[in-house]
């Protein structure tokens, strides 16, 4: 079965720091792409990073970008969001998704990419 397990969220002060996680289970991580996306109450769902299979392409947004670092560790399946900076804008469920079963090297154009399986989501709140 399938499984993303987003972790980390919690709240945090304007200008503080948070750490994602996203840990993967039942399908050859180092394959398929990992991506990022966020909701915020009333508002769409944002793809705000992703990082490629075997590449390692990044992609960010630009309301993140200079903020965020994606990384991954293939040994561990899990993907990282490591978020500093923060600021309330930042407020959202956050989620991680992947690209399995299409072995998409490179999805540094997340929104051509399919992402069919997403982890259960994450609350970041930043507050003033």
């Amino acid at each position: 079965e399938v499984q993303l397990q987003a972790s980390g969220g919690g709240l945090v002060q304007a200008g503080g720091s948070l750490r994602l996680s996203c840990a993967a289970s039942g399908f050859i991580f180092d394959d398929y792409c990992i991506g990022w996306f966020r909701q915020a109450p009333g508002k769409e769902r944002e793809a705000i990073s992703s990082i490629g299979s075997r590449d390692g392409s990044t992609f960010y947004a630009n309301s993140v970008k200079g903020r965020f670092t994606v990384s991954r560790d293939n040994a561990r399946n899990t993907v990282y969001l490591q978020m500093n900076s923060l600021q309330p804008e930042d407020t959202a469920v956050y989620y991680c998704a992947t690209t399995f079963p299409y072995p998409v090297t490179s999805c540094t154009a997340v929104t051509r990419v399919t992402w069919d399986y997403w982890g259960q989501g994450t609350q970041v709140t930043v507050s003033n």
